[in-house]
């Protein structure tokens, strides 16, 4: 079983974020980081393959230079293979954009008989990626799972949903993101990090991948950010100091303001 992980290189989310004059994600403060949920998306592929004691796992990512780190994470928790796709007309791709060059890099590297994503990257938090990568795989997609198993050629999935579970099932190949419900995923350890090093990162073009610039980037987006302004400072806080009677005070505010 060959499994390809989509993984993604965010701001670190504790870091200060900003859009720039371009209304796009400022991504050169040096703060980026494996995309927490893409960690749950490994753990599950890891555990998939040692579960069945054959199969291999390729970490996929695409974006600027730095965006290898995310790659280099995913070979040190066990991953067996990093391919990472870099080229500046990629830059203002939106979800869909993403989607058609991570659907080309598959089809590049053979096909996979599974694809596993996080449910969504801490960037943008759209969760539309995995569906449309289904969409462009022509392959199944079973989004947001809590639990992935898969039989011989048949995957399946557990959704918790707000009042209900779902249990959904798919013929391979299928494209499944999960949640951080799914799993805890593993810490690199020494030997890992150390292995890690040795292993290649294989680097492709949009050349490489026989796609158009103009299918990619702002000019291949369905979507547009028009305007973007910093969200405004609040200037209606009431800051109490405790000198010893603050809980009074708190509860004298929530009675003159009708709040209980």
């Amino acid at each position: 079983m060959r499994i390809v992980v989509c993984v993604k290189h965010v701001p670190d989310i504790q870091s200060e974020r900003a859009l720039g004059p371009d209304h796009r994600v400022v991504r050169d403060g040096g703060d980026g980081t494996l995309n927490e949920l893409d960690e749950n998306a490994l753990e599950a592929a890891l555990t998939l393959v040692e579960a069945a004691g054959e199969g291999s796992v390729t970490a996929l990512t695409v974006g600027p230079d730095d965006a290898v780190d995310a790659v280099r994470k995913g070979l040190q928790m066990g991953a067996d293979e990093a391919v990472h796709v870099v080229d500046d007309a990629i830059a203002g791709s939106d979800a869909i954009g993403t989607a058609r060059v991570l659907a080309a890099a598959i089809r590049h590297l053979g096909g996979a008989d599974l694809v596993v994503t996080g449910m969504a990257g801490l960037d943008g938090l759209t969760s539309l990626l995995p569906t449309a990568l289904a969409e462009l795989l022509d392959a199944a997609a079973l989004p947001l799972a809590a639990e992935v198993t898969v039989d011989g050629a048949t995957v399946r999935v557990r959704r918790n949903l707000d009042h209900a579970t779902e249990v959904l099932e798919a013929e391979l190949p299928a494209v499944v993101s999960v949640t951080d419900q799914a799993n805890e995923p593993r810490y690199p350890n020494f030997k890992g990090i150390m292995a890690a090093k040795k292993k290649p990162v294989t680097t492709l073009t949009l050349a490489d991948l026989g796609l158009d610039a103009a299918e990619v980037g702002a000019a291949g987006s369905r979507t547009e950010v028009l305007d973007a302004a910093a969200r405004p400072a609040r200037d209606d806080r009431v800051l109490i100091n405790d000198t010893g009677d603050a809980g009074v005070r708190l509860a004298a505010f929530l009675l003159d303001n009708q709040l209980v």
